[in-house]
């Protein structure tokens, strides 16, 4: 199943952002099997990672939960707020 993570950052976070950006990248690889899609969002100028979004293949909540929970970022304290959200890929899925 899809699960969205919509990760906002702490206002002023940029430094713990950038701290913990390697550990997070090499979480990222270490489950690349299980992200589909993910990126930073970015203010308007394209300058300042603001949040984060990734579209995760897990088999339930719980397990995206988890995921979440053990991301680098999180365990950093850098997001004021975590939404995880059921998806279903609709346009522009892969073709099974």
């Amino acid at each position: 199943m899809l699960f969205a993570l919509i990760c906002t950052d702490k206002p002023n976070s940029t430094p713990v952002r950038l701290e913990a950006r390697s550990r997070h990248l090499a979480y990222i690889q270490s489950r690349i099997s299980e992200v589909k899609i993910a990126g930073p969002f970015v203010s308007e100028d394209g300058a300042t990672m603001l949040g984060s979004m990734l579209i995760l293949d897990l088999p339930d909540i719980e397990a995206a939960r988890a995921f979440a929970a053990a991301d680098p970022y999180a365990q950093a304290g850098l997001f004021s707020s975590v939404d995880i959200r059921p998806w279903k890929w609709t346009v522009g899925a892969p073709k099974e």
